[in-house]
């Protein structure tokens, strides 16, 4: 998954790449229902456990009507992140604030 995080704020991008069989996505209309949402992020590597970690970030969906300043901060870090969107960009961001984060480091368990 990609996305980009700037202070409490996080913005996923809808992206142009592949078409869209419908205007709104599932997960749109998923969070317009229920706005929360969570993001897990891990690594591991097989041959060091002790490098194992995951974050995760609980997130409440901003709908529509997000400052135009942190929706342009949260697009230029998408571009900076991930260059193919400077040339095909995306149609849309969804935009989160972060709520909690939690996580967890193998080298910090102990071990």
């Amino acid at each position: 998954m990609v996305f980009a995080v700037d202070g409490d704020n996080l913005a996923i991008p809808i992206d142009t790449v592949k078409p869209k069989a419908a205007d709104r996505l599932q997960r749109e209309r998923n969070l317009a229902a229920d706005p929360r949402a969570t993001l897990l992020v891990e690594h591991w590597d097989v041959a060091d456990w002790s490098r194992l970690w995951w974050v995760r970030a609980r997130l409440t969906w901003l709908r529509g009507d997000v400052e135009s300043i942190v929706a342009e901060s949260l697009s230029a870090r998408l571009t900076t992140k991930y260059p193919p969107y400077a040339e095909a960009p995306f149609s849309r961001l969804l935009i989160f604030r972060v709520d909690e984060i939690t996580g967890w480091s193998g080298a910090s368990s102990g071990r």
